[in-house]
């Protein structure tokens, strides 16, 4: 292992600007959330000043267009900027990724003068968004909610509770799907209601195993009342609003999970450097060896799926299979390579001491938000063999 313990990951970039970037984030990952992440997440601390400097150093819109204030990227940098904010601090890339994804409806299915209006301020004006699909009797299946948008002249006025809202009761907006017709996918409508809409109100957060810095919340519509001109896309296109966005946003859960990955693996390799047993460093045992071996390489694997769908997204192709693909492998291998850090480090590893534990836990989450992976492992078969018969 190199004396200095751990090296940054090599990065595939295509610019000099995106190398630039990258060590902008890197520097301010060192200065600014890394120090207080193992405290912050312990103490249950929302790190909304942090998302205040990123959203000034234009980090919270990196995949959008720069004329409505987003960085111009492509997906494969930002991604690869996820990966190091995840890697410091799960709660603050999947934090950005879902930000992102509260964006996605208005920046490709809003009008240019919903665009022009709204998304500069989401974009980089310190506001931050959440994601309103799930609820409490429809995740996995989404087309089946039951939150309610009734027209009232101009207006709209939502009637439901949203589940497994991230950033829920703290956000500055939502990205809304309601049911505004039919039974199924094609009553479904966007909406993009701000937080201080009257008679929207957040439960308590919900307690969880990891991720504490980050709240879960469900929230409430009690006759919120949404003006058309907030309605995003079509009548009846939510649906299609909906799904667009998760395409995308899982991309973004892969990054995440890939950087959750490589900061254990990188913990693994400087603490089996350094403890020494049977008068040896235990980096040297080939056993040892071999599951940090098999731990590099799933994450090399990991990283290569989810820059190749990016790719694919940027150069616009077909990339909802892949995305697919690259949630599943990404937070598995996020779980399997935390498992074996905390392993790897035996008690210690079990102790909050050291920070893997927190990694196990964290990993978890991860192949369960934006489609779960059996879920994922349904997209990917139905592009492979087609529908499932209905019997």
């Amino acid at each position: 292992m190199p004396k200095d313990g751990p090296q940054p990951v090599e990065r595939e970039l295509p610019t000099d600007e995106a190398r630039d970037l990258l060590g902008l984030v890197r520097d301010l990952v060192q200065r600014e959330i890394k120090p207080v992440a193992a405290e912050q997440e312990a103490a249950g601390a929302f790190p909304r000043e942090t998302f205040r400097l990123l959203s000034e150093a234009g980090l919270l819109g990196l995949p959008y267009p720069e004329e409505y204030g987003g960085g111009g990227q492509p997906y494969q940098v930002y991604l690869q900027v996820l990966e190091e904010l995840a890697a410091a601090r799960l709660t603050v890339g999947l934090g950005t990724s879902v930000h992102s994804l509260s964006c996605h409806g208005l920046a490709h299915f809003g009008s240019k003068e919903q665009r022009t209006e709204w998304l500069p301020d989401m974009l980089g004006g310190g506001l931050l968004g959440a994601y309103c699909l799930s609820e409490p009797s429809s995740g996995s299946d989404a087309a089946s909610l039951r939150t309610r948008a009734v027209r009232d002249g101009a207006d709209w006025v939502l009637e439901g509770t949203k589940a497994w809202i991230t950033h829920g009761g703290v956000a500055d907006f939502y990205t809304v799907l309601a049911r505004t017709g039919e039974e199924g996918p094609c009553g479904i409508t966007a909406f993009l209601v701000p937080a201080d809409a009257e008679g929207l109100s957040a439960a308590t957060p919900e307690h969880k195993m990891g991720l504490n810095g980050s709240p879960t919340a469900q929230l409430h519509f009690d006759g919120v009342r949404v003006p058309d001109a907030r309605r995003l896309g079509d009548e009846g296109q939510g649906f299609s609003v909906a799904l667009s966005s998760l395409d995308s946003g899982r991309l973004g859960i892969a990054a995440c999970a890939v950087g959750v990955a490589q900061a254990a693996l990188d913990e693994s390799l400087a603490y089996t450097a350094e403890r020494e047993q049977f008068g040896r460093p235990l980096a040297d045992f080939q056993g040892l060896r071999f599951m940090l071996a098999d731990m590099a390489t799933q994450i090399e694997a990991g990283r290569s799926l989810y820059l190749a769908a990016a790719r694919r997204r940027d150069a616009g192709q077909p990339f909802a299979k892949q995305a697919a693909m690259a949630k599943l492998f990404c937070t598995d291998t996020a779980m399997r390579v935390t498992t074996d850090a905390v392993q790897l480090l035996g008690g210690y590893g079990y102790t909050t001491d050291f920070p893997v534990e927190r990694y196990m836990r964290e990993a978890k989450v991860l192949q369960i938000v934006e489609g779960t992976n059996q879920i994922q492992r349904m997209v990917v078969a139905r592009h492979l063999a087609g529908p499932e018969s209905k019997g």
